[in-house]
């Protein structure tokens, strides 16, 4: 069977945490799109690995694959494959042949059309890390895939047409000096010879079929999307955005899976007990003036500072419309939620129930990110909890927490209709409420 985890939100709402949690039972966990802006971390034996671009499940002995519908960075792949190993894991790590390749020019492209657009209101606080530039030459017809760097005939001809594009794209629209970014025989060296290591260590496969073999032979399989429903470019709040399709329908295209085979088995939606992102774009929970203080106090708390790029991220309520919208896109059966500790202690703890809107109340995000800025949010009180001890909670149960969190815990249950199937207390994987795991149906 399958089980696809999903971002509720705006990313950063501990998926590879969750992946860990219920990567036990799968055998197979497998990446479906994005590439290494998409940092998460995961905590084993006190032990803490950040990773941008290995599928969490790698860490605990997993197969991970990086799906077709990822963007590779060959160097970041290397980078992590062999930072693991030097702390005695040896991660097994597959890789679409169909997956396309970021390279030098996409990352220096995508730091200057960032800084072009810095000024504006279309400022999307990308990663840098050259993904928005990877997806387009894909859609162009003009991207290098993992595949093509197995055949030097091939890397060569992909290469000898798409670079002298993009040498004049920088040098004649954006004045800069190309240096080896933009040279075809320095590219081809460099990424030939990431195309051996891939060969020599049997990395490549067809995503599809090799997924579709495991799952015939009995194996179960996780499919891990990064970002989350409202940075996705089709639901999410377009232009402050990724470049992909983290919701679930993605999960197919991305993998190679039919969406029969996914639609057979269980959707996860990660949710964060309040809100944060990086990035422009409105918020309309977010606690700014007279809330800045609380707003500093949740993002120290919690530790929102953004895994790939350190910056701090904002800080919101949760924002139920945005929920009720990735229920619906995604198909949930199930919400795990997280970071319920990071509230506890406050004296009460509020929610977006709703949204005021000329006038009316709106249940769920409005289509254009134009009118999502023109909402205001109607709050709804809950009292606050106090703090616990997150593994004895954790050993307890449930029943363990406290009265006020549950009914925090059962509001979310009720305005989405699925079950919360696990509750994030603590940091550590041993810190979570298990109620049900997805992979026993």
């Amino acid at each position: 069977m399958t089980v696809t985890i999903v971002g509720a939100q705006l990313g950063d709402e501990g998926k590879g945490g969750v992946v860990d949690l219920f990567g036990d039972d799968a055998d197979v966990v497998a990446r479906y799109q994005g590439g290494d802006n998409a940092g998460h971390t995961v905590v084993v034996g006190g032990d803490e690995y950040k990773l941008s671009l290995v599928p969490s499940g790698a860490v605990r002995g997993k197969t991970g694959v990086l799906g077709n519908g990822c963007v590779v960075n060959p160097e970041t792949l290397f980078e992590e494959i062999d930072a693991l190993r030097d702390r005695g894991l040896d991660p097994d790590v597959r890789v679409a042949e169909r997956a396309h390749v970021i390279l030098p020019y996409h990352r220096v492209l995508d730091g200057i059309e960032e800084e072009a657009k810095s000024d504006s209101d279309l400022d999307a606080g990308t990663t840098g890390r050259g993904i928005g530039p990877t997806y387009e030459d894909k859609a162009g017809r003009r991207g290098v895939r993992v595949g093509d760097l197995l055949d030097p005939d091939v890397l060569r001809d992909r290469l000898e047409y798409v670079v002298p594009q993009k040498r004049a794209l920088y040098e004649d629209v954006y004045g800069g000096d190309a240096g080896e970014a933009f040279d075809v025989d320095a590219l081809f060296e460099q990424y030939r010879e990431y195309g051996d290591r891939i060969e020599e260590e049997g990395m490549a496969v067809d995503a599809g079929d090799y997924l579709a073999d495991r799952i015939d032979g009995g194996d179960d399989v996780m499919l891990e999307g990064a970002q989350g429903t409202s940075l996705d470019i089709d639901h999410g709040v377009y232009p402050y955005v990724t470049s992909s399709n983290p919701t679930a329908g993605y999960a197919a295209t991305g993998s190679g899976l039919g969406p029969t085979t996914i639609g057979r088995g269980e959707v996860v939606g990660v949710v964060k007990a309040y809100l944060s992102r990086v990035g422009t774009g409105p918020l309309p929970t977010e606690l700014t003036g007279d809330d800045e203080e609380l707003a500093d106090y949740i993002r120290e708390e919690g530790g929102e500072y953004g895994t790939v790029t350190g910056r701090p991220r904002r800080v919101g309520w949760l924002d139920v419309p945005m929920l009720r919208h990735a229920a619906r896109a995604n198909g949930f059966t199930g919400v795990a939620l997280n970071h319920l500790d990071v509230l506890a202690g406050l004296e009460e703890v509020r929610v977006g129930h709703a949204y005021e809107l000329d006038g009316e109340t709106v249940e769920t995000m409005p289509p254009t990110t134009e009118r999502w800025g023109d909402c205001e949010p109607v709050l709804e009180t809950f009292d606050g909890w106090p703090e616990f001890d997150p593994e004895a909670v954790a050993d307890e149960g449930y029943d363990a927490l406290p009265e006020a969190a549950r009914e925090y815990v059962e509001y979310v249950e009720g305005e989405l209709g699925v079950d919360v199937v696990a509750v994030g207390v603590g940091p550590g994987r041993e810190e979570t409420v298990v109620r049900r795991n997805p992979f026993d149906q």
